[in-house]
């Protein structure tokens, strides 16, 4: 007689068996049933079996199971395993949080752009997506300011290969940043915007090693306020300078900022 074996599931219905990856610190990974990314924090063991805490681009901590083919690795279904005391070195990432790409060449600059307003903003996108921009082909550029933003896209004549995204300080109901906005209807551009006066207020006070940004009465130039309140000199470029160096990675903004950039980034790199 014939003999067969226990399972009798056919070959080419058996789930091929998922690569075991350590989940090493900073390792990127998606978690597939409820589509949560983040970096790997930590591993346990529980009573329940081990478990791994992502944390997301915002802060956020969330504690799964390490089950098999539990968890997505650069699109591919992997298995999560404990790292070895003497694993391989941990991937480093970029101070966007996405995972770095030794020796990658910066890709041609596409005709898409992003525009900012100012040198401020350029710098801070600079310093915390530098990498990234460079790996997609982005050249950011910075405007002076909104108000002539309507005739500043007709020049740009953009398409759908020149797409341009335009982050805007202060954008709320009622300013006159959206009302300038609102003239923007051209599906190939994209403007968004975060509340603050000004991009200094998307740094996080606690990196800069304040309580709080302080409130400016209006009419006063709102940087100088800052440094008045705060007692620092009045040379609103160093001011600035000092909180750049506190910028050391996207933990360092708030959401309401990290949130627009990589917004604009999807818009000008994705397919229409």
């Amino acid at each position: 007689m014939r003999s067969y074996q226990p399972d009798l599931t056919p070959p080419w219905k058996k789930s091929a068996p998922a690569p075991e990856v350590p989940a090493e610190p900073d390792l990127v990974v998606e978690e597939t049933v409820t589509g949560f990314c983040g970096a790997v924090i930590r591993c346990e063991k529980t009573a329940q079996g081990p478990t791994v805490t992502l944390e997301d681009r915002f802060g956020k901590h969330r504690v799964f199971p390490m089950e098999p083919r539990g968890f997505l690795l650069e699109g591919r279904v992997v298995t999560l395993v404990r790292p070895s005391a003497a694993g391989p070195a941990r991937p480093s990432r970029t101070a966007s949080g996405s995972v770095a790409v030794p020796g990658a060449r910066a890709r041609v600059a596409r005709a898409g752009r992003i525009y900012v307003e100012g040198r401020h903003d350029a710098e801070l996108v600079e310093r915390v997506w530098g990498d990234d921009l460079r790996i997609e082909g982005v050249v950011v550029e910075y405007l002076e300011g909104v108000d002539d933003l309507p005739s500043i896209v007709r020049e740009f004549a953009p398409g759908p290969d020149a797409r341009l995204g335009v982050l805007v300080d202060h954008l709320v109901p009622g300013s006159k940043e959206s009302r300038i906005a609102a003239q923007v209807t051209d599906a190939n551009v994209l403007v968004v915007g975060h509340p603050y006066i000004d991009v200094w207020e998307a740094v996080k006070p606690s990196s800069v090693g304040i309580p709080g940004w302080p409130a400016v009465p209006r009419g006063q130039d709102w940087k100088t306020g800052v440094c008045r309140a705060l007692g620092w000199p009045e040379n609103t470029g160093a001011a600035w300078q000092h909180i750049l160096s506190k910028v050391g990675s996207y933990k360092d903004l708030e959401p309401q900022l990290l949130g627009r950039v990589e917004e604009l980034i999807d818009f000008v790199t994705l397919p229409s």
